[in-house]
């Protein structure tokens, strides 16, 4: 298992792998269609889109659930 401390850190990479594969996924079949080179294309978009997401994520999601708890009420 891995330790609680790491959790925030954890999640911004399950959930940067998991929507910029998605989302990368879905933009190259969209833009090309399933050619030949569908996956290396589409595996090349992977990376780039996970570079993006995951340090952005670790920003960007405490911010957002700050500002979803302020509009929840109790």
């Amino acid at each position: 298992m891995i330790a609680k401390k790491y959790e925030t850190v954890l999640f911004a990479f399950v959930n940067g792998a998991f929507m910029s594969g998605f989302m990368s996924f879905v933009i190259t079949f969209l833009n090309i269609g399933f050619v030949d080179n569908f996956i290396f294309l589409w595996l090349c978009a992977y990376w780039k889109a996970f570079l993006v997401a995951f340090p952005i994520i670790l920003l960007v999601t405490p911010r957002i659930r700050k500002a979803v708890s302020n509009l929840v009420s109790e």
